[in-house]
């Protein structure tokens, strides 16, 4: 479980890298100069977990495909980042395991019993502090973490559905793989449209043109490659040696270290609300995770 929170924190990093860049450079640019870094480790990783073919053993289509619905959810997990403080954009993220918990009835024909819907209730009421509705302070951004959560819950369940027997390290190539082609096709698209402002911090930056980094914004940037494939491995690392349901319970750390991060990079300081709602999402992913052992 160390393995588990160390990784969580280092991952933790990424998302104040990308909060700073966020007002300068396109989002496209970040993942596209991430995914360059990135591919080389994790190709290496892969080879030494794996062996030197087993990046294109067996058919990658699964593969390509869960990493594009991964590449439209961190996209839109970042574009929340300009416009939302930094908890509250992720706390908002880290309702996917309930997402998970209701997808998988559909899609999995796995039973969704009442403690999962008492989990969504809970988790529905800890959106709402944070989104604190009808006091004219909403910030549709939020509806980008919201979004995002519930991608990366269908790509984890569409893992499951089709049971992708390949590496972790395998798995995160192809997935940096589709979002470095993603990153390039949507910025190439603006581009050739003329698109570069559309009057909100979000979409500003996704379709921001891309401009030469500062020495210093470039190592920022490209050290979301290290960082991703540093606590990739530390993750699997993790999830390999011990039970799954009691691990994943551990990266709701990532709750702490997004208040820090925005404190002390930001200057933000959540709100009572905001603190609640934390509380809340955790409480109900929590729930979500044990009704599921329960009912595996």
């Amino acid at each position: 479980m160390g393995a588990l929170a160390l990784g969580v924190l280092i991952f933790s990093t990424q998302d104040a890298i990308i909060k700073a860049i966020s007002g300068d450079y396109a989002v496209t640019e970040a993942i596209a100069l991430r995914s360059l870094v990135s591919l080389p480790i994790l190709a290496a990783m892969a080879w030494r977990e794996a062996g030197p073919r087993a990046l294109w053993a067996g058919d990658i289509r699964p593969l390509l495909v869960r990493g594009l619905i991964l590449f439209v959810c961190y996209t839109a997990y970042y574009m929340a980042f300009p416009a939302l403080p930094l908890a509250e954009a992720i706390a908002l993220y880290f309702l996917a395991p309930v997402f998970v918990s209701l997808f998988a009835g559909p899609m999995l024909g796995e039973r969704v019993g009442g403690a999962t819907w008492a989990a969504l209730a809970v988790g529905f009421i800890g959106v709402l502090f944070i989104l604190r509705p009808g006091q004219g302070l909403f910030e549709p951004a939020a509806l980008l973490s919201l979004f995002s959560a519930a991608t990366y819950a269908l790509a984890m369940v569409l893992a499951r559905k089709y049971g992708a027997g390949a590496p972790a390290t395998v798995m995160a190539f192809h997935q940096n793989a589709v979002y470095g082609v993603g990153a390039l096709a949507i910025a190439g698209i603006c581009k050739a449209l003329g698109v570069g402002r559309l009057g909100h911090p979000s979409l500003d930056f996704l379709v921001r043109p891309w401009s030469a980094p500062t020495p210093r914004d470039f190592l920022l940037m490209a050290s979301c490659g290290v960082i991703a494939a540093v606590a990739m491995s530390l993750l699997t690392q993790a999830y390999r040696i011990a039970e799954a349901n009691r691990v994943s319970v551990i990266e709701y750390t990532g709750m702490i270290w997004a208040p820090l991060w925005g404190y002390l990079f930001f200057a933000e300081t959540p709100r009572w609300t905001t603190l609640v709602g934390m509380a809340l999402i955790v409480a109900a992913g929590v729930g979500a995770a044990q009704a599921a052992r329960r009912a595996s």
